[in-house]
């Protein structure tokens, strides 16, 4: 057998169960062996790098299974709004902020800053000082937008869409500022400051390298961003490696007809070393807080009774067609609705064939739970998103779904119960991106989520590497660490198995590795 080009020793190896092994071997990307440290002796070459762990776990490499780095840094810009917590707060801020080409931008904003009231321009316009705005809501799928703004865009008054999207107005038409999901939003994009080429590029790759000092390894892309992605990613991959190793999933929106489809199964062909499209991602609902989730029955607010696509059985439609040509897809469902409306779709497909996946998840009842087993739908959940709500249902998401909707929320353990495959993550930047918040808050979540639906740490890694794995169709070369797998690694200084989840949360990372590359070290 050739020389590793890696070997790792003295560590504890998670496979993601405790081996009894401490030493592991790499070669060309893949784990060549797997074994003890005086193994270890034998396997090295005059080439070979060893690297002494300490007695650090080793795990699978983490993957992150639901984020948005390079859409999200067109999300992530301008003024930083996460930390405010009232309207006179906010618009301190605002009078504050940074103005690039005359424009005030801002991300993060929490839906209770408003404490109820509807979302108006007419909050913070005065705060302005006449300076164009666009402050996004944390959530991603809502923004308010100042006068100047709209006027600058040309939005004067309600439109028609192809998908459930809104610009709000009042009694007499007017628009408020408040833009409801992506068709309403992108009427803004033209208008938008923009970012040059370097800038994009350069903080990209600092975000991955940021994401890889958490101890992740890679991550399901959840959009194909904009610009050209793939030609940037191809453009890095030019100089070097990634830090992560990437899996996209381009949006299909409705509306999308026979030739979108099959264009949308061509780009499934696109990939670099550590970059490839892998699968669609659809919208099914919009987010609680904006009144866009798809529920069973309305929200207080009587909002939420309406479907993403305006005809649920043309996502049907689109679903199949892309399972027919081999394509799996991850669906954007967060309310119960919805939720059934993507097991049925799935359910009509019949046994056999590509992998499918529902992101968010955040409030199903009882019959849903045995389904995703049944059918073998991954449940894709992010457990830092409950630090948006409250225990006590005082938060906007708990209001609008009343307390027994609320009591259901972000049902994890009860879905691992029920035999369901569940992969983990963060959705950055609607929550932060580190890996090690994402294993705690799965093991304790916060807010309205209560705390019996709290992982095992077992189960919680699992959800970052083998699980994860099932959810990208990869689980016969990725999740594990075993000879013939990728060499993607992660060394904690704790267990993240056994430790209680705070000190997970703040546990340092030793060692990452993608793709048999180093990508950090403490």
């Amino acid at each position: 057998m050739p020389a590793p080009d890696l070997v790792l020793v003295d560590a504890r190896v998670r496979a993601p169960e405790l081996t009894g092994h401490t030493a592991v071997a790499v070669r060309d990307g893949v784990i060549t062996a797997v074994g003890d440290d005086t193994d270890a002796r034998a396997w090295r070459g005059p080439g070979t790098e060893t690297v002494d762990l300490g007695g650090a776990t080793l795990t699978p490499g983490l993957t992150d299974a639901h984020s948005h780095p390079v859409w999200g840094l067109e999300m992530f810009t301008g003024t930083d709004l996460s930390a405010v917590r009232d309207l006179d707060e906010l618009r301190a801020v605002l009078a504050g902020a940074e103005r690039r080409e005359g424009w005030i931008t801002g991300f993060g904003l929490d839906h209770n800053v408003f404490g109820g009231r509807p979302v108006h321009r007419e909050l913070v316009e005065d705060a302005l000082g006449g300076a164009p705005a666009f402050l996004r809501l944390y959530d991603g799928h809502s923004a308010l937008v100042s006068e100047t703004a709209l006027k600058a865009a040309g939005i004067d008054g309600p439109r028609v869409f192809a998908q459930r999207s809104e610009i709000v107005c009042d009694a007499e038409g007017r628009p408020t500022g408040h833009l409801v999901e992506h068709a309403a939003m992108d009427l803004m994009t033209p208008v938008l400051p923009g970012r040059p080429y370097a800038e994009r590029r350069a903080r990209l790759v600092e975000l991955l390298t940021a994401m890889a000092a958490t101890g992740l390894t890679g991550a399901h892309v959840m959009d194909l961003g904009g610009h050209d992605v793939p030609g940037l990613l191809t453009a890095l991959e030019g100089d070097g490696d990634l830090p992560l190793r990437l899996r996209l999933a381009p949006w299909c929106m409705p509306g999308a007809d026979r030739e979108t489809l099959e264009e949308l199964v061509r780009l499934q062909e696109r990939s670099g070393r550590l970059w490839r499209v892998g699968g669609v991602k659809f919208f099914m609902d919009g987010t609680v807080e904006g009144g866009t989730a798809w529920l069973e029955h309305a929200d207080c607010h009587g909002q939420g009774t309406d479907a993403f696509w305006p005809d649920p059985a043309a996502y049907t439609a689109a679903v199949r067609h892309l399972h027919e040509a081999g394509t799996g897809t991850a669906t954007h469902a967060i309310g119960d609705a919805a939720v059934r409306h993507v097991l049925d779709t799935v359910e009509s497909l019949g046994a056999g064939g590509p992998r499918h996946r529902i992101e968010h998840i955040e409030t199903v009842p009882d019959d849903h739970l045995a389904r995703f087993a049944a059918l073998g739908v991954v449940a894709s959940m992010q457990p830092p998103h409950t630090a948006y709500t409250r225990a006590d249902h005082t938060d906007e998401w708990s209001k609008r779904l009343g307390d027994e909707r609320a009591d259901r929320a972000w049902r994890c353990r009860d879905l691992r119960d029920a035999g369901a495959y569940l992969a983990l993550g963060s959705d950055w930047p609607i929550a932060h991106y580190d890996a090690r918040q994402v294993l705690a808050t799965a093991q304790a979540p916060r807010g309205a989520a209560s705390a019996r639906h709290g992982l095992t740490g077992l189960m919680a890694l699992e959800g970052m590497t083998t699980h994860a794995a099932v959810a990208a169709g990869e689980e016969r070369v990725a999740g594990r660490i075993a000879p013939g797998y990728r060499a993607d690694l992660t060394a904690f200084t704790v267990d993240p198995v056994t430790a209680p989840a705070d000190e997970t949360e703040q546990a340092p990372v030793r060692l990452t590795v993608a793709g048999g590359r180093i990508t950090y070290r403490s």
